[in-house]
C-alpha cells in the first residue's frame, strides 16, 4: 500500500521543485497543493511554522524543510522497490548530503540575498552585493572541491544531491551576473550550463521546468493584471 503524500508550495520554488524531483525521481505517489510562502493562515502555520515551502502532508502529520523532507521520503521508500537517492554505504550517503547541504547553505542561501534585485524588482545595497561576492567566490572554490560531475554531482551516479543542484546552481549563476555583473559559477570554473543541460534531459527533470514555466507564466499574468 502506498503513502499518500501532498507536496505543499509553488513551482517557482527552488526547494519546491527539488522535493518534487525527487518524489518524480522515487516513483512516489503524490498530489500538489498550491500554497504561496510566507503564508499566515494557521492551516499553514501548523504545517509550516515561519509560512515557509515547501512542506508535506503524509498520515502522520506534516513536515517542513526540503531535505528533511527528502530524507524522510528516502527513508520510508527505500530500495529495491524504490529508486535509491542515496548510496547504501554510510561514508558515501554522508558524502552527497554533505553536498546537498553545501549547496543549500553556501551556495544558494548566499545568492538569495541578490535575488530581490534580480528577480523581482527590487534594489539590494552595495554591502549585500559586496557580501555575497566576496562568500559566493570562496564558497565556490569550496564546492568544487566536493562536486564530481563525473557525469553526476557526486559521482557516477544519480542521486539527490542533483536534485539540489539542478534547481539551484541555475539560480546562483543567474543571480549573480545579473546583479554583480559576472556569473561567479561559470568564473570560478564550474560548467554549471552542460551539467544543467545534462540533468535537464532527464523525462522528471523536463517535467519539473514544464511545470515551473506554467507558474511563472500564470504568476507573470496575475501581475499584469494588478
Amino acid at each position: 500500500m502506498t503513502t499518500p503524500i501532498t507536496l505543499c508550495g509553488f513551482s517557482l520554488s527552488n526547494y519546491y521543485n527539488k522535493v518534487k524531483f525527487v518524489l518524480l525521481e522515487k516513483g512516489i505517489p503524490f498530489t500538489e497543493e498550491t500554497v504561496m510562502t510566507h503564508s499566515h493562515e494557521e492551516a499553514v502555520l501548523d504545517c509550516t511554522p515561519l509560512g515557509k515551502v515547501p512542506f508535506i502532508r503524509t498520515p502522520q502529520g506534516a513536515l517542513c524543510e526540503s531535505q528533511v523532507i527528502v530524507d524522510y521520503l528516502e527513508a520510508t521508500h527505500p530500495a529495491p522497490d524504490y529508486p535509491a537517492l542515496i548510496p547504501a554505504d554510510p561514508y558515501q550517503a554522508a558524502k552527497v548530503r554533505e553536498l546537498v547541504q553545501f549547496i543549500d547553505l553556501h551556495l544558494e542561501l548566499v545568492a538569495r540575498e541578490l535575488y530581490p534585485q534580480a528577480f523581482f524588482g527590487g534594489q539590494v545595497s552595495e554591502g549585500t552585493q559586496k557580501r555575497a561576492r566576496k562568500l559566493l567566490t570562496a564558497n565556490i572554490e569550496g564546492f568544487k572541491r566536493l562536486a564530481r560531475f563525473a557525469p553526476y554531482v557526486a559521482g557516477d551516479s544519480f542521486t539527490m544531491a542533483d536534485c539540489a543542484a539542478w534547481v539551484s546552481l541555475p539560480l546562483v549563476a543567474q543571480a549573480s551576473k545579473l546583479v554583480l555583473g559576472e556569473d561567479l559559477l561559470a568564473a570560478g570554473g564550474v560548467d554549471w550550463k552542460s551539467y544543467a543541460k545534462f540533468i535537464g534531459e532527464r523525462p522528471h527533470a523536463q517535467k519539473v521546468a514544464a511545470d515551473r514555466k506554467v507558474d511563472q507564466e500564470r504568476i507573470a499574468a496575475l501581475r499584469a493584471q494588478g
